[in-house]
């Protein structure tokens, strides 16, 4: 049997059980939200001045940018583990979150004065940061990875690096309601290296686990 038919027959598969892979993602989500937020709130917490916060532009531009990251790569990593995807033009919406925070880097920049650019990007929390993102990230990771197993990606390394993004996005979501660093450059720094972290973790679990 050519490859070509082996991908067409597991298509029609996958759609014939349309029901079940949807609730099995569906499923995977809920649980992977609600094994982060149980995490969130039973070690970490919102930030104490977060109602004062939440009156700045800042601060609710952060989860602008890691909830679009989430929805973008959530959306990405279910058609990813379909066969029939190819994945070129399923990646293309998960450059929505970048560039709104590359834009949001330029304006800091633009009107804070260049004496306060390293204070801003360092912060006083980046070593949280590149802690508790993972942290809170590694169950949803897993919970993702399990479901790839259970479907046919025909791009395991890809699929599963997608499912670091997604769950980072997650993670970094809530962490964000915890983060006292609001600047964009702040977050283009360290939550970036938290959820490449959890990318590349992805990535190579999609290749151990999800070959097929």
């Amino acid at each position: 049997m050519e490859t070509g038919d082996l991908i067409k027959l597991l298509a029609a598969d996958a759609r014939r059980q349309g029901p079940s892979f949807g609730r099995a993602w569906s499923l995977a989500l809920a649980l992977a939200v609600i094994i982060a937020a149980a995490i969130f709130f039973g070690f970490i917490g919102p930030r104490p001045d977060i109602a004062t916060a939440a009156q700045t532009m800042r601060f609710p531009f952060k989860f602008v940018v890691t909830g679009l990251l989430a929805l973008t790569a959530l959306a990405a990593l279910v058609a990813l583990s379909r066969p029939e995807a190819s994945g070129r033009g399923r990646l293309v919406p998960l450059a929505a979150a970048p560039l709104l925070l590359v834009a949001a880097v330029a304006l800091e920049l633009a009107v804070i004065p260049s004496a306060d650019w390293a204070i801003r990007l360092v912060g006083t929390n980046n070593r949280y940061c590149l802690s508790l993102i993972p942290l809170m990230g590694i169950g949803p990771l897993a919970l993702f990875i399990l479901a790839l197993r259970n479907a046919a990606p025909t791009r395991p390394a890809l699929a599963g690096a997608v499912a670091g993004l997604a769950a980072g996005g997650i993670a970094a979501t809530l962490y964000a309601a915890h983060c006292t660093d609001d600047s964009p450059l702040f977050v283009v720094t360290w939550y970036t290296l938290a959820i490449a972290m959890l990318t590349l973790a992805g990535a190579f679990g999609g290749r151990v686990f999800v070959r097929w």
